[in-house]
C-alpha cells in the first residue's frame, strides 16, 4: 500500500537530479574550507539572499543555535514569539549551550509579533535585567498556519531593532515558500536581517542541511560556533551537491505545493466533523480542527494511517497536513475521499 505522507515536508526524498549530483560531487575537507561543492553552495545561497557570505550546517536547529551564539553573550536575552519553532521545538538549546535567556511575546495569528509588544519587551539598562541583544523572527511561521511574513513588516522590525541597537535573526526554514507565496524575491524579505537561516531538506527536497547567511565577519564567527557544537563536516560536498540542485531547480515549483494545500483545505472544509477556513492557508502548511467529541485526533490519525494516509496530530483537537514534492492533485483527491469515508465509519 502506497503511503501518502502529509506529516511534514521533511519527509521528501532527493530528486533524480540530486542523486546524480551527489554521486558525481567533487569533494574536499570542508573544515579546512577545501570542499569546492560546499563552497559553491554557500556562495550560491549568499548571492540569492543578497548577503555577504553563508555557512553550510547540518540542520535548521543548528543554524538557529549557531546564529544566537554569535549574536549573544552569556546572560543576554532574545525576544521571540511564543509560538516560534526556536522556542517550541529546539530544546532550549540557546539556554543550554549559550546561557541565552528567552523572552517570549505573543505571536499574532499571522505569525507576526506586534511592534509595540517587541518595544515593550526590550529591557532598559538596569543591573537587575538581562541585556536584550536579539530579535528572532520566523518566516514562514510553522505554528501560525504556515503564514508568510511580508517585507514591510520585516523592514519595520528592522527599523525598530536598529533604533535600539539590536540584531535580528530570521528563522527562514521555509523562506522560499514565503517568497513564492508573495511573488517576491527571497532577499527582499531579509534586507533587515543581520542573519538568516534557510533549510534545504523541507520543501526543497534535499536530504540534509541548512545554511546561515550574514556578513563575512558574522560567518567567520559562526564557523567557530559550528565547530563547538560538533557541526564541522568533512567531505560534505556529497550533501551540498543536492543543495545546489535544490536552490537552482526546486524553488519555483513550491507554488504547486501551495496550490495543493489550498485544494486540500477546500475539500476538508466540506467534510462533516472537520473545520478549516481555506482562506487561512497561504503556503504548504494547514491545520484543521476535529469538531466531533466522540472521537479523538489520535483515533482519527491512527485509522487514516491504516488506510495509507499520514497526518500529524497537533493540539488536542487539531491535525496538521503539509504538502510537499511527492504529493500530487490525485493524492489530494484520494486523501479527501479516505478522510470522508473514515469519519463516516467512526
Amino acid at each position: 500500500m502506497r503511503m501518502i505522507d502529509l506529516r511534514s515536508d521533511t519527509i521528501t526524498q532527493p530528486t533524480p537530479a540530486m542523486r546524480r549530483a551527489m554521486a558525481n560531487a567533487e569533494v574536499g575537507d570542508d573544515v579546512f574550507g577545501e570542499d569546492p561543492t560546499v563552497n559553491l553552495l554557500e556562495e550560491t545561497v549568499a548571492e540569492r539572499l543578497n548577503k555577504e557570505a553563508a555557512l553550510f550546517v547540518a540542520s535548521g536547529t543548528m543554524a538557529n543555535l549557531v546564529s544566537q551564539l554569535v549574536h549573544c553573550a552569556r546572560g543576554d536575552e532574545v525576544i521571540l514569539g511564543d509560538q516560534s519553532h526556536i522556542f517550541f521545538y529546539e530544546q532550549g538549546g540557546a539556554s543550554v549551550v549559550g546561557g541565552i535567556h528567552p523572552r517570549t511575546v505573543t505571536n499574532q495569528p499571522d505569525g507576526k509579533i506586534d511592534l509595540q509588544d517587541i518595544k515593550t519587551a526590550i529591557r532598559t539598562d538596569d543591573i537587575h535585567f538581562p541585556k536584550t541583544s536579539l530579535i528572532l523572527l520566523e518566516n514562514t511561521h510553522n505554528r501560525c498556519n504556515g503564514c508568510p511574513i511580508d517585507a514591510d513588516y520585516m523592514n519595520a522590525v528592522g527599523k525598530l531593532a536598529k533604533s535600539y541597537g539590536l540584531k535580528i535573526h530570521v528563522d527562514g526554514a521555509r523562506l522560499f515558500n514565503a517568497a513564492i507565496a508573495q511573488d517576491v524575491e527571497a532577499h527582499n524579505l531579509v534586507k533587515a536581517a543581520d542573519s538568516v537561516s534557510i533549510c534545504l531538506s523541507k520543501g526543497l527536497a534535499a536530504p540534509v542541511g541548512s545554511l546561515v547567511c550574514g556578513t563575512r565577519e558574522f560567518i567567520k564567527t559562526a564557523r567557530r560556533a559550528r565547530k563547538i557544537v560538533g557541526g564541522g563536516m568533512r567531505q560534505a560536498g556529497v550533501l551540498a551537491a543536492a543543495g545546489v540542485v535544490a536552490i537552482n531547480e526546486m524553488v519555483a515549483r513550491l507554488k504547486d505545493d501551495h496550490g495543493n494545500a489550498k485544494t486540500l483545505a477546500k475539500g476538508l472544509a466540506e467534510i462533516d466533523g472537520l473545520s478549516i477556513d481555506p482562506d487561512d492557508v497561504k503556503t504548504n502548511i494547514l491545520f484543521f480542527e476535529l469538531t466531533r467529541s466522540d472521537i479523538t485526533t489520535q483515533m482519527l490519525a491512527e485509522k487514516l494511517n491504516s488506510k495509507g494516509i499520514r497526518l500529524l496530530t497537533s493540539e488536542p483537537n487539531k491535525l496538521r497536513a503539509v504538502t510537499n514534492y511527492h504529493i500530487t492533485l490525485n493524492d489530494i483527491d484520494m486523501v479527501l475521499n479516505v478522510v470522508a469515508d473514515v469519519l463516516k465509519s467512526l
